[in-house]
């Protein structure tokens, strides 16, 4: 078998340092992270503009957004097996080519339909995006430095959601809505030149056959769970058929997909990687968090337009000082990451966020920005001592062979999650709003969704504050069973390198790129 080609060089003095080499490396996969992460983002803020200038309803417009959601759960799956087949830079490559196209047929569509297909197409490149880009960079890391290089990628995670409705909303007033697209051309035109000259060669390693059954199971599985979700809202709740038939379907897949997969040495998640406990703890860590984050991140710019009716772009910026809350918090976990154990790490985290939680809790009609953006601030601290740590130890815990799969196994988690996230905590807001105003003459719907008058807003103002707070409450409950989880499961000293048996002999002690077992 031949070996990868190995990643940048360290110097001999610091075999921790994040040298010029890696942080180019990483420079690349940012730019790619911050074009994906930006077009899940950008788009929500022009589905009115799109539903307007096609002549649609927005339950056909919305599948702008869901479209690339499915496409993205559907070929997750494929890139660890694609990793080892074509090699993580020709991926890299490929991915970033595949949505810049989508991303030109998207500028360019002419009918809602049209638009819809090529953001499929568009989700099919940025699905293997993030997944391997994370392959790239903690192969060339090691476990050394797997944190503090892992913390510069997951600024973007963060900074995306804010920045993208901040840039969104500007684009779609000041332009048109096609340049939210078209943003993505001069973007991945440099993730392409800067991946095909920094990006070190590595040697496709296709060791197995792709597994076709695991295949047809888990995408489609995936899909319908995610479509059932992503109906949830449109639906009226988790009761209609239009929800609990697509996500039983895709449940159902699901579990045989599992059953399959523990019967076949080569599937397509390899299910043994759960047999490891701090990756099985760090990614149900990482499920409850992303649930409650995503899922708050969803009722954040909810309250500001629908209690406070503040414009998309002011929306984007009253939710900024969470990205520099993050950004401040993330190099200093990296660090701490890569000297101790997780274990001591994200609990700290998680604690901040379910103080911030606690916060949010108490929203009112007239709370102040201050408080506010304060609140959002510690929100910030919290998820970037949380987030990037866990997907760092996670992977600090596996062998060089098993970090694509893993990738993509931790990636599928995260797009699972946060569809949940998004769909129960939504569904959770609607039901409070309608408990809370059934008697205003609005429906109960309390105008999620539209835009009230100043005058019947300012009337019920109050009681939607009260329903964003009570809604803030189930988020909290999942950061403490996270924080359970954390606190019982995950380790407080960092693991000792062992001697990966995919390397040549006393490889591993030369060059970090030897994970841990």
């Amino acid at each position: 078998m031949s070996a990868p080609a190995a990643p940048p060089s360290l110097p001999a003095d610091d075999p921790g340092k994040l040298d010029r080499a890696l942080l180019m490396v990483a420079s690349v996969v940012v730019v790619g992270a911050v074009m994906s992460i930006l077009d899940t983002t950008v788009v929500n803020v022009a589905i009115n503009t799109l539903a307007r200038d096609f002549d649609t309803s927005l339950s056909t417009i919305q599948w702008v957004a869901t479209g690339y959601t499915l496409a993205l759960a559907t070929v997750i799956p494929l890139t660890g097996w694609a990793a080892d087949r074509f090699g993580t830079k020709r991926l890299y490559l490929m991915s970033i080519s595949l949505f810049l196209l989508g991303s030109i047929m998207s500028g360019l569509a002419w009918s809602a339909d049209s638009l819809i297909g090529f953001r499929v197409l568009q989700g099919l490149g940025g699905g293997m995006l993030m997944p391997a880009g994370m392959t790239i960079l903690t192969r060339a890391a090691g476990p050394s430095r797997v944190g503090r290089v892992m913390a510069i990628i997951g600024v973007p995670m963060l900074l995306g959601p804010i920045v993208g409705p901040i840039l969104g909303g500007y684009l779609v007033d000041s332009f048109s809505w096609r340049w939210i697209f078209f943003i993505n051309v001069p973007i991945g035109a440099v993730a392409l030149l800067l991946s095909t000259r920094i990006l070190p060669r590595d040697v496709p390693q296709p060791q197995h056959r792709l597994d076709w059954l695991g295949l047809a199971l888990l995408s489609p599985g995936l899909a319908a769970l995610i479509y059932g979700l992503a109906e949830t809202n449109a639906a009226g709740g988790f009761g209609s058929p239009r929800v609990f038939g697509p996500a039983l379907a895709g449940l159902c897949l699901l579990a045989l997909f599992v059953r399959h997969a523990l019967r076949t040495p080569d599937a397509l998640i390899d299910l043994r990687l759960f047999a490891n406990r701090t990756f099985a703890a760090a990614s149900g860590t990482l499920v409850l968090v992303i649930v409650a984050v995503f899922g708050g991140m969803l009722l954040l710019p909810l309250y500001l337009q629908t209690v406070r009716g503040e414009s998309a772009m002011d929306t984007g910026l009253l939710l900024a000082p969470q990205g520099l809350g993050a950004m401040v918090a993330m190099p200093i976990a990296g660090k701490l990451t890569d000297r101790t154990g997780i274990g001591r790490i994200v609990p700290v985290g998680l604690a901040i966020v379910g103080v911030a939680f606690l916060g949010l809790t108490q929203l009112g009609a007239g709370t102040s920005y201050w408080l506010f953006g304060a609140t959002l601030f510690v929100l910030g601290l919290g998820m970037g001592a949380t987030m990037m740590p866990t997907f760092s130890g996670a992977m600090q815990t596996l062998r060089r062979a098993a970090v694509a799969k893993a990738s993509t196994t931790l990636n599928i988690n995260q797009q699972v999650g946060a569809s949940i996230g998004t769909a129960v905590l939504s569904v959770l807001l609607a039901h409070q709003l309608t408990s809370r105003l059934s008697g205003s003459g609005t429906g109960g719907g309390g105008g999620i969704g539209t835009t009230l008058p100043p005058g019947v807003r300012e009337r019920l103002a109050p009681a939607m504050a009260a329903a964003f707070g009570a809604t803030f409450w189930w988020a909290l409950a999942l950061v403490v069973v996270a924080f359970v989880v954390a606190i019982l499961l995950l380790p407080k000293d960092k693991p000792e390198p062992v001697d990966d048996p995919d390397e040549p002999a006393g490889e591993s002690a030369e060059q970090p790129v030897a994970l841990l077992h």
